[in-house]
């Protein structure tokens, strides 16, 4: 029979052990002991599955030096001129804030651009990339990080649904049209005193209004979902293929819902 495993990183007391090192802890000896057959358990299940699916969120990037933004105080450490503000993580990660500050926006997601393009994915992404690649029939990322650092640690393109779109991808906030191009070339100057982004700001190519990653925002209904809806008809040919040539495979997964409208 098929197991199609789904890693979950925001439980990474079972997953980054079996592929990163262990932060110090003052009850390592006490955290090994519970959770051993859990381990033990995980381990087996990535050694016998014929394929793999990873399903990540922020988790898997904060051993790379990435913050996860958890609750406001957690936020407001990573951007404390936000925090001067009174600005939170759904007042600024909100369309809204590109037509009524778009040099405060820009400076949220031009200083996540330069982190994200920097960073240097942890070992645990290569490891697990190496386990997913001896599989039959191969593996899919599932993940509601926008980063890209899947594809920077090496995962094909083509095997990676981001469900909340990707900071590397632009949009027209409007939008003019349903265009999404690639940020490559993209440079957004920050004034870190200020955390303000200097002109000129990304802005559309059909229309000369301001630009904004193609990211889900909260309350966001002018987002372009195109991009992601194709990587999610790639995931579930994916799945129906390999599930279909598995022997007493028995029923397939459910479907995955790309998205919903909040996001980063």
């Amino acid at each position: 029979m098929t197991l199609y495993l789904p890693v979950f990183f925001g439980h990474w007391q079972i997953m980054m052990i079996a592929f990163v090192p262990l932060r110090h802890r003052n009850d390592d000896e006490d955290f090994m002991h519970d959770h051993h057959d859990n381990i033990q358990k995980a381990a087996k299940a990535l050694r016998d599955a014929d394929a793999l699916l990873i399903t990540a969120g922020a988790g898997i990037g904060v051993d790379s030096g990435l913050p996860d933004f958890r609750g406001k105080e957690g936020f407001w450490m990573a951007y404390p001129a936000l925090a001067r503000l009174g600005k939170s993580f759904t007042d600024i990660a909100d369309p809204e804030s590109f037509k009524h500050n778009p040099e405060l926006a820009w400076a949220f997601y031009g200083h996540r651009l330069r982190l994200y393009r920097t960073t240097q994915p942890h070992v645990g992404f290569r490891l697990l990339l190496e386990a997913a690649m001896m599989k039959k029939y191969g593996y899919f990322v599932f993940t509601s990080n926008v980063d890209g650092q899947f594809q920077s640690a090496g995962y094909a393109m083509d095997r990676i649904v981001e469900c909340h779109g990707s900071i590397h991808h632009l949009q027209c906030t409007l939008p003019c049209c349903q265009e999404i191009w690639s940020a490559e070339h993209t440079k957004v100057m920050v004034d870190e005193n200020e955390f303000v982004a200097q002109q000129p700001l990304p802005h559309c190519f059909h229309c000369e209004e301001i630009a904004r990653p193609n990211i889900l925002m909260f309350c966001d209904y002018q987002w372009i979902g195109d991009r992601t809806m194709s990587q999610t008809k790639r995931y579930q040919q994916w799945i129906a293929t390999s599930w279909s040539a598995a022997p007493n495979a028995g029923e397939p997964p459910r479907p995955i819902r790309p998205c919903d409208r909040r996001g980063l």
